[in-house]
């Protein structure tokens, strides 16, 4: 029986820290709760955490996610939600902590600073298609990788053209067809800004070229990710659209955790179906890559456009289509230093410029519409 991990969990009452809890909860043998964070959303959930977990260290906002990512413990981890991500990681880096990564917000914009302060193996991925490209990658060497394949869902608006995607709600965009998830990264699904954030951080984590990164359409989310080997084998990690596995490995890595969510049922009839990605109607993924090609800053301004426009469609200033429009204007106005060492410094202020740039931008374009 594996000893007992001491686990700090950031973000506690979200999508991906109250799945946590669950699988800790499920497995008293294996995980305990030694810190909970949370923004402060949902404070009577959090109480009600706290009161049954009892951790060593709890508190609300971006300060006590990092002073808990400091925390003498086994793993941190990093469920928050966007940006405000980044300081937790580098504490829970800095004190030694794996860190079970589904922030990868923090992980982009931080770029080569993140993994400047990891040790090899420090940064465990909880993305489900980068929990299943490290899955994956168990089945050969490195050298012996062709390429890695993310599958997208697709999200609510698969098929769509661009026309077709100028009058979407919130509403629409928050329905996602297979996975229950934050406003947030749901509506980053569906404008499959999440899929380019998840192409950036397989390059970052796995050090594979931007060109042997492909996206591939897979509606049912059942095959979370592949890679093809040199050979022309394709290894595939598969099971029902669930984060409770990728939690799970996260929390335990490289040790699974027995029953952590149902598997697929082989008894039934299944179809798998995979499509190119349409970069016309959704250039999000294009132009992630194109910020991760010019490194530095890029990907940070890419990120904190994004989180402003979100904000700008929920709050109905912004129409669906604007929001990779805003994101593009501000990548393609961003002057990325070159021959400079990253510093956190300029990462949080490429986040400050982005946020400017964009709320500006959105501005612009409220006051040029009839």
């Amino acid at each position: 029986m594996a000893d007992v991990k001491d686990v700090v969990i950031l973000g506690s009452t979200g999508s991906i820290g109250t799945q946590a809890l669950e699988l800790v909860r499920a497995n008293p043998d294996r995980f305990r709760v030694v810190g909970l964070t949370a923004g402060g959303s949902n404070p009577a959930l959090f109480e009600a955490q706290v009161a049954e977990f009892g951790p060593a260290f709890h508190g609300l906002g971006e300060q006590a996610s990092t002073e808990a990512a400091a925390q003498s413990c086994d793993v941190v981890l990093n469920g928050i939600t966007g940006a405000v991500g980044l300081r937790p990681t580098l504490a829970a880096l800095d004190a030694g902590n794996t860190l079970a990564l589904a922030n990868k917000e923090s992980l982009v914009m931080g770029g080569p600073l993140v993994l400047d302060r990891a040790a090899p193996g420090q940064i465990v991925p909880v993305d489900s298609e980068h929990s299943a490209l490290a899955q994956c990658l168990r089945a050969g060497t490195e050298q012996e990788v062709r390429r890695l394949v993310l599958t997208a869902s697709g999200g609510p608006f698969r098929g769509r053209s661009r026309a077709e995607l100028a009058d979407v709600t919130p509403q629409q965009a928050a329905a996602h067809p297979t996975w229950d998830m934050g406003p947030v990264i749901t509506i980053n699904s569906a404008t499959l800004v999440n899929k380019g954030l998840e192409v950036i951080e397989a390059h970052l984590l796995f050090g594979i070229p931007f060109d042997r990164i492909e996206v591939v359409v897979h509606p049912t989310s059942v095959v979370h990710s592949m890679v093809e080997f040199v050979d022309g084998s394709t290894i595939v990690q598969a099971s029902p659209p669930t984060m409770l596995i990728p939690i799970a490995l996260g929390l335990s890595w490289p040790d699974r955790v027995p029953d952590a969510a149902p598997p697929v049922d082989w008894t039934r009839t299944e179809t798998w179906e995979f499509f190119p990605l349409d970069d016309q109607a959704f250039p999000a993924v294009a132009l992630a890559r194109e910020a991760g090609a010019r490194g530095g800053t890029a990907p940070a301004v890419y990120n904190a456009a994004n989180e402003v426009a979100v904000d700008a469609f929920r709050t109905g200033r912004l129409p669906f289509t604007g929001i990779v429009d805003v994101v593009a204007d501000a990548v393609a106005a961003h002057d990325v230093p070159s021959n400079q060492q990253l510093s956190l410094d300029d990462v949080l202020a490429a986040d400050a410029w982005a946020r400017e740039a964009a709320a500006r931008t959105i501005a612009d374009r409220g006051q040029a519409r009839p």
